[in-house]
């Protein structure tokens, strides 16, 4: 596992973040920015998002993905209790409304066990390494608050406005 995560750090280091500045990066022409269908996908501000049964099961959007993307989307679908207290650093707060790293990869999670999937998180190695450090702190034992202290502090300076994620207790 810690070869893993040292080799998907690696990969993380050489993709290219969302960037600092997500209102020039990611906002769609006006056209695109309603919901809309291709393909059996939704398309919400530019994102694709698809439902599954269950986290178990990964969208089909993830198919042409490496397999590190596809990890962390497993580790994200696994790990939703953890990622729903962890802000995001890329933008996607004020470009796509996102309100946690969770919906850099799960839009919604329903209580039927249904997830609608997002595709934001594919485009972007700031979401990619927020969800894999928190999962990781959360395996070593760290608290909720003590992650996102963590996550705050490591991205507070050379990143985008955080999301309108609440602080856990």
């Amino acid at each position: 596992m810690k070869k893993l995560i040292s080799i998907f750090t690696l990969l993380l280091l050489v993709l290219s973040a969302c960037g600092t500045d997500k209102q020039g990066t990611e906002e769609q022409p006006k056209d695109t920015q309603n919901e809309a269908s291709h393909d059996g996908h939704a398309h919400v501000t530019g994102d694709i998002q698809e439902e599954t049964a269950s986290a178990d099961v990964l969208p089909t959007f993830l198919d042409s993905q490496s397999e590190n993307i596809r990890l962390v989307y497993q580790i994200a679908g696994q790990s939703t209790e953890i990622l729903e207290w962890m802000p995001c650093y890329c933008g996607c707060g004020e470009s796509v409304g996102h309100k946690s790293n969770l919906n850099c990869f799960i839009q919604e999670k329903r209580q039927d066990g249904t997830i609608v999937w997002d595709d934001h998180g594919t485009r972007c190695a700031v979401c990619l390494e927020i969800a894999l450090q928190s999962a990781k702190m959360h395996k070593d034992g760290m608290t909720l608050k003590e992650i996102r202290q963590t996550i705050d502090k490591t991205y507070k300076n050379g990143y985008a406005k955080p999301t309108p994620t609440e602080m856990p207790a």
